[in-house]
């Protein structure tokens, strides 16, 4: 199936797009969160790239990059540059460098999904801002962001038909897109779809097919585990900072009785050296959690809200076919045109329910590869964790069993 015969009236009432708020903090610092420089030209792109099995074939590859703040007289906000490589015949060029601030990336994603209601279609990252508190953010926030916006368009270059999709490219290659967004559906009709989608909602489906149901049960599940899981990690996080936080204060108050106990001044300052070691590596620990588990399992959470939204938009377009074969079979007059109208949206359903099947097999691989990934990288972290506290406790107790001389010996050869 083509991506273009899905139909695209029907999804406007699902986007609550706020695209005249994106105020955003600013930073001039645009390193990398692990310290390294961000790419300074469109040719080190792809250096920046984890080669997949299937990499041979890929033929469009996009990176966000460089964020660099923009201040007007009523905003501030982050501009990110989005750069292009592409061996696409119908690309004009093989290599683009555009610029973008959050509010285009809202609007390419409300596009897609109108253009394509059943597709899944992967989520932004929330806002986060707070109005009145932007001095909280800083540059983790920035850089955080940064990385889910290249995840985003990557999602959406490897996907079959939202890459061919021509918002997609005109997003990509475009130097003004202000103009462009300017050119959405108006207020009216998007309210004249809502209307619709609650009629349709309100009316209820008469026979929804199995299939659809186990996946809306499915979904259901998945979103509550997967949240569940996000919430107690961020708790772990939270209570590992706190540790750290004590371990901190911890050993320089066994350095400072060091000073006043001269016989257990030796062993007292080990246990201070081993807690200072401890809380690097907690320190470690925390960050890769922060880094690998947490924004992995939260991408997740927001899709398991699009999942929702795009098994309602499906229903929504069998809702309206029920109601039109309903009248159909009630009406005396205009048979004709409205058997016209009942097979047209006989259509719109099955090539509904096509997408969303298609794609919802599509969007479980990938998330079973995501997560497995980030479970593995993870549990290979703890393992890391563990053996080196141990091994600095267990270096701690081999200094304290040695024999006096001995002892001298070591610290002489050290």
């Amino acid at each position: 199936m083509s991506g273009q015969a899905v139909p695209a009236d029907f999804s406007g009432h699902m986007l609550d797009l706020d695209e005249d708020e994106d105020l955003e903090v600013f930073s001039k610092n645009t390193s990398l969160a692990d310290g390294s420089p961000v790419p300074i030209s469109p040719s080190s792109m792809v250096n920046q790239y984890r080669l997949e099995e299937d990499e041979d074939t890929k033929d469009i590859f996009v990176t966000v990059d460089n964020p660099e703040s923009q201040v007007t007289a009523i905003e501030t906000f982050i501009m990110y540059r989005v750069v292009t490589k592409t061996t696409r015949s119908e690309f004009d060029s093989s290599e683009y460098e555009v610029r973008r601030r959050y509010q285009d990336f809202l609007w390419l994603r409300s596009r897609l999904e109108e253009s394509h209601p059943t597709l899944i279609v992967h989520p932004l990252p929330e806002k986060f801002v707070m109005k009145g508190m932007v001095e909280r953010f800083n540059e983790d926030f920035i850089e955080t962001r940064r990385r889910a916006l290249h995840r985003f368009l990557n999602k959406i270059s490897e996907h079959p038909i939202l890459s061919c999709s021509q918002h997609f490219k005109v997003f990509l290659t475009a130097q003004e897109l202000l103009s462009v967004r300017k050119q959405g559906p108006g207020f009216l009709s998007r309210m004249g779809e809502t209307v619709r989608a609650v009629a349709n909602s309100v009316r209820g489906l008469r026979s929804r097919p199995e299939e659809f149901t186990l996946m809306q049960e499915y979904v259901e599940e998945f979103s509550n585990k997967v949240c569940s899981v996000d919430k107690v990690t961020q708790r772990i996080i939270k209570e590992q900072k706190e540790y750290l936080d004590e371990l901190k204060q911890y050993s320089p108050s066994y350095t400072q009785w060091a000073g006043s106990e001269e016989e257990l001044a030796e062993p007292l300052k080990g246990v201070a050296g081993c807690v200072e070691r401890c809380g690097k590596e907690t320190e470690a620990q925390i960050h890769h959690l922060s880094e690998v588990l947490v924004p992995a399992l939260h991408e997740y959470v927001l899709c398991g809200e699009t999942l929702k939204a795009v098994i309602r938009r499906r229903d929504n377009i069998q809702a309206e076919f029920e109601a039109k074969n309903e009248a159909l079979a009630s009406r005396k007059v205009d048979q004709e045109a409205l058997q016209e109208e009942v097979d047209g949206l006989a259509d719109r359903v099955e090539l509904a329910s096509n997408a969303l099947k298609g794609d919802w097999s599509r969007w479980q691989s990938s998330m079973r590869t995501d997560l497995k990934s980030a479970f593995i990288s993870t549990a290979e972290k703890n393992v890391e964790y563990y053996e080196k506290c141990l091994a600095v406790w267990e270096s701690f107790l081999l200094s304290q069993r040695a024999e006096p001389g001995e002892q001298r010996d070591e610290e002489d050869a050290s």
